[in-house]
């Protein structure tokens, strides 16, 4: 392919260097062409590691550079909405990482100036980008483990002792529902194909990291008595599943959004495994985005998906402040 997407990335956070320039290296639409940094020595060497052939000492240089097409926005999240409306008026399409925004409002607001500019806008749920969820879909779809009466997702990890870290900041987006309970949020409203309609959840606010919530534990109601249970947590043992329970079966994902991509379907004829091909799911995500931006097919997900997952992230952070059931509307 000789077309390629040019990708700026704005920030040299770990999960750019880790992942997400890997994926696009890795990729066929994708082209790793600049990176920015607010530290000039910072950006050079990671450029230098990563073999980016440009390095920039601010995130408005990058911005500015006529070559860019696209730009991967992993900066705190206090900064996504700011950095999202500066790229989408130099006509620069943007793959934001995860949680979108800080609430729905800010999300709505980014959905809104990414379209009056004509460029795409994703959220960057990298896992959903993996076939295995749409085989679990269909495999729920037929009715194979019965009627589905309830999930149980957990993300959990301990980096408690990292003092600095910006998931501690509470005015910058800090908490474990931002960072990594998004996940089992995300994955519930993707296998039901629905939007929760109330959250009850409880909170460890921790005073050694500026009150964010470093561990919670709730549940979202969907329609017909059926619930999400979900943890997530920054000080904790790490746990990365995902069950579905049904009335004739289950399918376990003991690796549901990083790692082994094989699952389990248990049913009254036994236990199988589904083996799964390892794909580098940033790769997927990258390729996707490629081809929204080109025309060739429709987004998986549209920009209008990430407003819905705020909705229930503000619920969710709602209830653990106000001891609380929210309601969630459906409405805007």
């Amino acid at each position: 392919m000789s077309r390629k997407l040019r990708w700026g990335i704005l920030g040299c956070a770990g999960i750019a260097k880790r992942a997400v320039i890997p994926g696009i290296i890795a990729s066929q639409t994708g082209v790793a062409a600049a990176i920015a940094s607010r530290n000039l020595s910072t950006a050079e060497e990671t450029a230098r590691s990563l073999d980016i052939p440009t390095a920039y000492g601010s995130y408005e240089e990058l911005i500015a550079d006529p070559s860019i097409d696209a730009v991967y926005i992993p900066l705190p999240n206090h900064l996504h909405m700011e950095w999202t409306f500066k790229a989408a008026e130099a006509g620069k399409h943007v793959l934001c990482e995860k949680p979108i925004a800080l609430n729905a409002e800010q999300a709505r607001k980014m959905v809104e100036a990414c379209s009056a500019a004509g460029v795409h806008l994703a959220e960057a749920f990298m896992y959903r980008h993996h076939p295995r969820y749409e085989e679990i879909k269909k495999i729920i779809q037929s009715g194979e483990i019965g009627a589905v009466r309830g999930l149980q997702s957990h993300f959990t990890f301990n980096n408690a002792g990292d003092a600095s870290n910006v998931r501690f900041r509470k005015a910058w987006g800090g908490g474990s529902i931002y960072d990594v309970g998004c996940y089992p949020i995300s994955v519930a409203r993707l296998l039901l194909d629905e939007e929760p309609q109330a959250a009850t959840v409880h909170g460890l606010l921790s005073p050694e990291h500026d009150n964010v919530d470093m561990m919670a534990s709730g549940i979202l109601e969907f329609s017909g008595g059926v619930a999400l249970n979900f943890g997530c947590g920054m000080w904790a043992d790490f746990r990365n599943t995902l069950e579905i329970l049904g009335t004739d079966g289950r399918i376990e994902v003991p690796s549901s959004f990083i790692g082994n991509p094989n699952y389990y379907v248990i049913t009254r004829d036994g236990r199988r495994e589904v083996e799964q091909p390892d794909l580098n799911t940033y790769t997927l995500q990258i390729d996707e985005f490629a081809a929204v931006v080109w025309g060739e097919k429709a987004p998986q997900f549209a920009p209008s998906d990430a407003i819905d997952n705020m909705k229930v992230i503000d619920a969710c952070l709602q209830s653990i402040h106000e001891r609380n059931r929210i309601t969630i509307s459906q409405e805007g």
